[in-house]
């Protein structure tokens, strides 16, 4: 590596998920060819990585927040490209991060054009949980989940997310932000369509949050995606305490498998038409990476 060359990440190394960021390159040579890659590994273990071309200023500086890339990732000036660009190594695979206690770890470098040389490295922590954000799991008759609280006495208002499979990674940004979060997961395990929902867990788990010491207000706010975003819609048209629902990329009625409440069946599943399904070839589009 260069002595002269530096990446700063701006305005720390050490940031929240959620926080801007600016990448500035100093020390080249006037209008030399550089590329800046980042990459990160997924909990999985997946790669993903993004790269950009740049040409330095007459000063030798490279600064994202300023200048477009000649080529790559992205195009446009896009202060942080590099991360949103970020592509899986095997194709259509997602980017999973569902842990909050651990940062989401992204390594920048600069590789000279002409030669290849690695010229400078530096590695980003973005973290969901901010300082004195209390993480904990709560067990009660008819539900298990996790739960997220901000700093301070309060009152908070609350927010019940009704995930799909347990992610953390929503939940800690909200409690980052002064809400008190928890998280109930639809499904537990392996993912299972043959037992039907019930919505009375989900009501205790508004009743613990609307008793909770920190939850000043009369009401929740409930939240989800696709399956779990189903359910967020049946608990606020048939249960009190539900304030406000934030669905994300599901069907406005229940889909499936039959919905009960207090024993009784209160849905039936809507089902799927499958003759007016459309079958479309899969095409991969694979771009070239220098």
């Amino acid at each position: 590596m260069s002595s002269r060359v530096r990446l700063s990440l701006l305005p720390s190394i050490r940031c929240m998920f959620d926080d801007p960021m600016k990448i500035r390159v100093t020390g080249l040579s006037s209008q030399q060819d550089v590329v800046l890659r980042a990459s990160a590994t997924e909990e999985k273990g997946s790669n993903f990585n993004s790269w950009a071309e740049f040409r330095a200023d007459h000063s030798g500086q490279v600064d994202l927040s300023r200048d477009a890339p000649l080529s790559g990732s992205y195009s446009g000036v896009q202060p942080m490209g590099l991360l949103w660009s970020l592509s899986p190594e095997v194709p259509h695979r997602k980017f999973f991060k569902n842990q909050a206690l651990s940062p989401h770890v992204v390594s920048f470098s600069v590789v000279d054009k002409q030669d290849g040389q690695i010229l400078a490295q530096e590695t980003n922590e973005r973290c969901i949980l901010g300082d004195r954000v209390q993480r904990q799991t709560v067990t009660e008759q008819g539900f298990t989940g996790v739960l997220f609280t901000p700093p301070g006495s309060g009152p908070f208002p609350a927010v019940l997310e009704l995930s799909t499979f347990q992610s953390e990674k929503r939940a800690g940004l909200l409690a980052n932000k002064g809400f008190v979060v928890m998280i109930v997961p639809i499904f537990t395990g392996k993912l299972d369509l043959t037992e039907p929902f019930h919505l009375d867990q989900y009501e205790a788990a508004v009743q613990y949050l609307l008793q909770h010491s920190k939850v000043g207000s009369p009401e929740v706010g409930v939240m989800g995606l696709s399956k779990g975003a189903e359910m967020a819609l049946s608990l606020a048209t048939f249960v009190r305490g539900v304030g406000a629902v934030v669905a994300i990329n599901s069907c406005s009625a229940n889909t499936g498998l039959p919905l009960f409440y207090k024993q009784q069946q209160i849905l039936q599943g809507l089902q799927g038409d499958m003759s007016k399904c459309i079958a479309l070839p899969l095409a991969f589009i694979w771009s070239k990476t220098p």
